[in-house]
């Protein structure tokens, strides 16, 4: 029998993010009969290393600090690299892309796929030093990796165009777990007494942490529109930052005097329950976004979608609920309120065939093989060691 293939990843961090998530589920399917996985994170280790050592992988951390370039933490890279080579090496967002990449072509042999997970990176929403590191992957990416994976088809367009190596490009969009992520009614009921909603109440949902990528503002001002038309909805927001401490999103809830009908409940554990409870799910983002996972989960949920035409929004979403333009709280507004008023009937149907495109496109099973076919096409060019 032939020995498992090899595989290292290296993330540029393990917080619980939509790219990170995304790398914890192809963990989590991968074939360890197959292959052999170990994770390396260039920072300390964040949340998410405790999931993925739950689930039989080793992590590590080159301990290096967010931006400043570590030449001790890119010496230790290249020594583990030599004492237990893999066969193939999988990069996960810039930074690891780039020191990833320079590390093993100084070990020489092993084939890299790079991870590009952004569909463009805005001067006012990113940081210098990730613009900069981006820019020197697209001057490298014809030498230093030997295949690029794109999380979508937007991602894909907007680094090509940005002098990325397109003839190495794949597109493998992000997997959706079905089991985890499903219409449950019980769920519902639980969080509306949790959280004190009436049972009638629409419940529309906002997952993600506050940044500027998330366009928390954008969403607080529809809610507040919305507000006025159906006093009766409920606004229910998750994720880093999104609590009553922060100052911005307490002002924009007593501006559009709709503070007794939010819950800002900052990062959870339970995202499957909370999503699962909604009526209608919503991505404000105005920049940034490769492939919208929270989109997908509510899908997956039966929940009916009202999402920003940014990254892979539109393709995800397809007909089975509404997108709109960035930046444009009017359309935002009147999207949402289109499906308050399909009622709970109407809105079930959608959710029917959305949940029903997610598995057409997005199942967490067949896009873990897509990954799989790669890496054993890579392990095939890597020297016998």
């Amino acid at each position: 029998m032939n020995a498992p293939i090899s595989i290292l990843f290296l993330s540029t961090g393990l917080r619980v993010g939509g790219a990170e998530m995304m790398l914890y589920r192809l963990l989590s399917g991968i074939d360890r009969a197959r292959f052999r996985v170990r994770v390396i994170s260039l920072i300390d280790l964040g949340p998410l290393s405790d999931k993925i050592r739950a689930i039989g992988v080793p992590v590590y951390s080159l301990r290096m600090r967010p931006g400043i370039p570590n030449p001790i933490g890119m010496l230790r890279l290249i020594r583990w690299l030599r004492q237990d080579p893999p066969n193939v090496m999988q990069t996960w967002m810039y930074h690891a892309d780039f020191l990833g990449g320079l590390a093993a072509k100084l070990v020489g042999g092993i084939p890299v796929a790079w991870g590009l997970r952004q569909s463009n990176l805005s001067p006012h929403g990113s940081r210098r030093h990730t613009i900069q590191t981006m820019k020197m992957c697209a001057y490298l990416s014809r030498w230093l990796p030997t295949r690029i994976v794109c999380c979508s088809e937007a991602s894909r367009q907007v680094h090509a165009a940005l002098g990325y190596a397109a003839e190495k490009m794949v597109v493998i969009p992000n997997g959706l777990d079905l089991h985890a992520f499903k219409p449950d009614p019980a769920a519902g009921e639980f969080v509306r007494a949790e959280l004190k909603i009436p049972a009638d109440a629409p419940i529309i949902g906002l997952v993600g942490r506050f940044d500027p990528q998330k366009d928390h503002q954008n969403f607080m001002k529809a809610a507040a529109l919305l507000h006025r038309k159906n006093k009766g909805v409920h606004f229910l927001l998750c994720g880093d930052g999104v609590t009553w401490e922060n100052e911005e999103l307490r002002r924009l809830t007593e501006e559009g005097e709709i503070r007794k009908h939010c819950r800002l409940l900052g990062r959870r554990d339970d995202i499957a329950r909370l999503t699962a409870a909604l009526d209608i799910a919503c991505s404000s983002s105005s920049f940034g976004e490769g492939f919208p996972n929270v989109i997908a989960e509510a899908m997956s949920c039966g929940v009916p979608c009202v999402a920003t035409d940014v990254g892979d929004s539109a393709r995800i979403v397809g007909e089975t609920g509404r997108v709109v333009p960035p930046d444009n709280s009017d359309a935002l507004f009147s999207a949402l309120l289109h499906l308050v008023d399909l009622g709970r009937e109407g809105r079930s149907r959608i959710g029917g065939t959305a949940r029903q495109r997610i598995k057409e496109h997005f199942d967490l099973p067949d896009i873990v093989e897509r990954y799989q076919t790669l890496y054993q096409e890579l392990a095939e060019l890597a020297p016998r060691r």
